[in-house]
């Protein structure tokens, strides 16, 4: 079987949004039971969303940066941090690097901006996937959509 080839962008015009908000459904309110609701918010609007994309078409993942403001509550305060989130891979994806490419992706587009480090709420059972990318947990473990996470960071 041949690898899977894929290029990862910024999900700069509506088809790429849409497909981004089709993949966090599949894995977030889809397969991990979080509410509908709370999945997507007002940040969505000025985020900057990175999506992954099979050589046919086929979304295969996506994540966001907020920055400035809308990071802040997620980062301290520190306006120099972005805030990298709703990061999600499908099913068929998983441990073919996409995951990685998005942060990856995520952490070019905040160096654009000028932020000094990447922050992020991990799932507990990702912090090892985390690690292996730089990131160091910090802070007692949260829940948030029911599931216990950690904060981390990375400085760029």
């Amino acid at each position: 079987m041949s690898p899977v080839t894929y290029a990862v962008r910024v999900a700069d015009d509506p088809t790429d949004r849409e497909a981004c908000f089709a993949v966090r459904k599949e894995v977030f309110v889809v397969e991990q039971g979080v509410p509908q609701d709370i999945e997507y918010d007002a940040h969505d609007a000025e985020a900057v969303h990175v999506l992954a994309v099979r050589e046919d078409g086929l979304p295969l993942g996506t994540g966001r940066l907020l920055h400035g403001e809308a990071a802040a509550a997620k980062t301290g305060g520190d306006l120099t941090v972005g805030s990298l989130g709703r990061l999600a891979v499908t099913q068929e994806a998983r441990g073919l690097g996409v995951g990685a490419a998005l942060v990856r992706a995520v952490e070019d587009a905040a160096r654009a901006r000028g932020l000094a480090a990447v922050d992020l709420h991990a799932q507990t059972h990702a912090l090892g996937f985390y690690e292996r990318l730089g990131y160091v947990a910090y802070g007692p473990e949260f829940p948030d959509a029911g599931m216990p996470h950690r904060a981390m960071r990375r400085a760029l």
